[in-house]
């Protein structure tokens, strides 16, 4: 295996204007009205509409059009040779012309709509309601995993009643924890998303055949004195094969029945690596989504969702490098199910979405006027998380000095203290100082001088030396964030396959739910 990125891109340009059109918005009377059914032609004559087969749900956690544009925007600059030179003064009309964006796979896709994602609480919701919306078609509390907003009554979500009802095999993959709150959206319900031993209990009780990719949060339980019966025997008891390395994977086939497959190199929080810092050995999220395939395929059909959850990880450190790279593994996963599409064309639906926007990321910054420099962000060689682990730590225990912080930045990220006339990577005065301060924070513990307020404005949550070194990068670029948590944004939802076309238009996200159940026949 050990998934190989050239195919998860496409040159093919087309445009995501049709994910405006055919607007159907709820209205204040109505807020999450149901789907029009999917058998009404356009005419509105009633015609018979092929069921799918196999139907995979990409979910991108806090992935919506700016992620996918920046992605897409970074590969384009990536490609053109005279990036730097199509970029003449706003009163200057001489120059190269820009090629463009190199277009995702997915973003080729027949059907384009977008998805409003508020919760029962929030225009800025969170993973658990959102991902509820997607599996059950309800509204809810944010922090609630399938639940109503009184935490008193359970939705059985589209998983269940596919297995229950129609027979299929289900299979849940993400690139986070298997019981984080978007994953655990597809299986479990918990009135907060925290009771991760629960949602992990949960989990074996499903009977899901397949289960891939991080590690499980609080595998014995909340309290570490009084430690309960480990997960990972549990499920053994209850018939899971579970495997925790690389080689035990591969053996994997559908003869085991039901498996937990958990990423050999498990990085920060028991994920998976973040892709920047992933070695062509170790699996990618395209390797399991392979392997899902494999255990799942059958005659009635599967089901099998993806998440990209270490996008919103990235974007909630406002790591626009990181978030770039693990929005190209998503694509690269989507390609899996691409390749097998072409196999079964009249059998197959694919689906990619988000459940939020994180981060407020946008393309363009203050400082950088009318310009983007995206081929700057090939500078960074490592994620924030692993630079704060490998590094940061490190500079705190030993006291290391500012000098030598920044040869790793340097070497690391690309700014340097120093360098040629017009080279974008030589920090300013004002970036410099900026740098200085982060360093005396992080490593030396020294007070900023400035409100509690501002700080958080500068830092959020996140190491100060770390965040401020991304976010220069990120505005050199002509990348910018504008928060460390969730925004209201839409996303985007991109179908291709058999009844993609019931996913144009512009509508709740709901309705994602509402199509899939009408089309699958489950109620």
């Amino acid at each position: 295996m050990n998934w190989k990125r050239p195919l998860a891109l496409s040159l093919t340009a087309v445009s995501l204007a049709g994910a405006l059109t055919a607007c159907s918005t709820p209205t204040a009377a109505d807020p999450t009205p149901a789907a029009t059914p999917i058998v009404e032609a356009l005419s509105g004559a009633p015609k018979s509409v092929q069921s799918p087969k196999y139907v995979f749900l990409f979910v991108g956690d806090g992935m919506s059009y700016p992620q996918i544009q920046s992605t897409s925007d970074f590969l384009g600059a990536l490609q053109d040779e005279d990036y730097f030179m199509a970029q003449p003064s706003l009163d200057d009309n001489q120059g190269a012309v820009l090629d463009g964006p190199e277009y995702l796979n997915f973003m080729n896709f027949e059907a384009a709509g977008s998805a409003v994602t508020y919760d029962s609480n929030s225009f800025a919701p969170d993973s658990a309601s959102t991902a509820t919306s997607l599996s059950t078609g309800h509204k809810t509390y944010s922090g609630t995993i399938n639940m109503d907003e009184t935490g008193t009554t359970a939705y059985e979500t589209i998983t269940e009643k596919l297995k229950d009802q129609q027979g299929w095999k289900i299979g849940v993959i993400s690139s986070v924890n298997l019981n984080h709150a978007t994953p655990a959206a597809f299986y479990a319900h918990q009135a907060s998303r925290s009771s991760y031993y629960d949602i992990g209990l949960e989990l074996i009780d499903s009977g899901f055949e397949y289960f891939a990719g991080g590690g499980l949060l609080k595998p014995d339980g909340h309290d570490a004195e009084n430690p309960s019966e480990n997960l990972y025997d549990l499920a053994e008891a209850a018939g899971y094969k579970v495997t925790k390395t690389q080689a035990e994977a591969e053996a994997v086939s559908a003869a085991d029945e039901k498996v937990i497959l958990i990423d050999e190199h498990l990085a920060d929080s028991d994920a998976m690596a973040y892709e920047l810092d992933r070695a062509d050995d170790m699996w990618s999220l395209a390797d399991y989504v392979e392997k899902g395939i494999e255990v799942l395929e059958n005659d009635k059909g599967f089901f099998l969702m993806c998440e990209g959850g270490k996008i919103d990880w990235a974007c909630h450190a406002n790591d626009a490098g990181s978030t770039i790279h693990d929005t190209q593994a998503l694509a690269d996963a989507v390609q899996v199910a691409i390749d097998f599409a072409k196999e079964h064309a009249d059998e197959t639906l694919i689906l990619v979405t988000g459940d939020h926007e994180t981060g407020g990321l946008t393309i363009g910054f203050a400082g950088t006027d009318y310009d983007t420099y995206l081929t700057l962000l090939k500078s960074q060689k490592i994620s924030y998380a692993k630079f704060d682990s490998d590094y940061v730590a490190a500079y705190k225990e030993n006291q290391t000095s500012f000098e030598d912080v920044l040869k790793d930045v340097e070497e690391l990220f690309g700014l340097k203290a120093s360098g040629a006339e017009g080279d974008k990577l030589v920090l300013t005065e004002y970036e410099m100082s900026q740098l200085k301060t982060a360093y005396e924070k992080s490593v030396h513990e020294t007070a900023t001088g400035v409100s509690e307020q501002q700080e958080y404005v500068m830092y959020g949550t996140y190491e100060p030396l770390t965040v401020t070194i991304t976010h220069i990068l990120n505005n050199k670029s002509g990348i910018s964030f504008t928060s460390y948590s969730h925004t209201g944004l839409p996303v985007a939802v991109l179908a291709d396959g058999v009844n993609a076309e019931a996913f144009n238009g512009y509508y709740d996200n709901t309705d994602i739910y509402n199509k899939l159940a009408d089309m699958l026949d489950v109620r």
